[in-house]
């Protein structure tokens, strides 16, 4: 499968949480709902946004964070490896999207109050 038939693929299973959009971003896809990205698609592999209140169910499962090689070291960003069993089971992918998505209008929340804090 294609990046661009996976990524439609996904949005057709995740249709149950909302209109979810994919956009091509830096070689590989993001996922967005009501202008939020929640997830990335690199690789053929699903990432969902993680926060404090979410990260730990990734590790419990043993999930891997997204990283990417940048000059001399590894960066590694707010998104954990999706379930494999999640990407057979659209009820489970929804879950999980839902948490995802959670975790994005947190992190919106915070950069909001501190963008407001800031230009006080």
């Amino acid at each position: 499968m294609s990046s661009s038939e996976f990524s439609n693929y996904l949005c057709e299973q995740l249709m149950p949480i909302g209109p979810v959009r994919a956009k091509r971003m830096f070689g590989g896809y993001g996922l967005f709902l009501d202008d939020l990205m929640f997830g990335l698609i690199a690789d053929d592999v699903l990432y969902l946004k993680t926060d404090d209140q979410t990260r730990p169910d990734f590790e419990e499962l043993g999930l891997e964070p997204f990283t990417y090689a940048k000059k001399d070291k590894v960066v590694s960003l707010s998104y954990s490896q999706a379930p494999e069993d999640a990407m057979e089971d659209s009820r489970l992918l929804c879950e999980w999207a839902n948490q995802a998505y959670g975790a994005a209008l947190r992190s919106a929340s915070a950069r909001s109050k501190n963008y407001k804090k800031k230009n006080k």
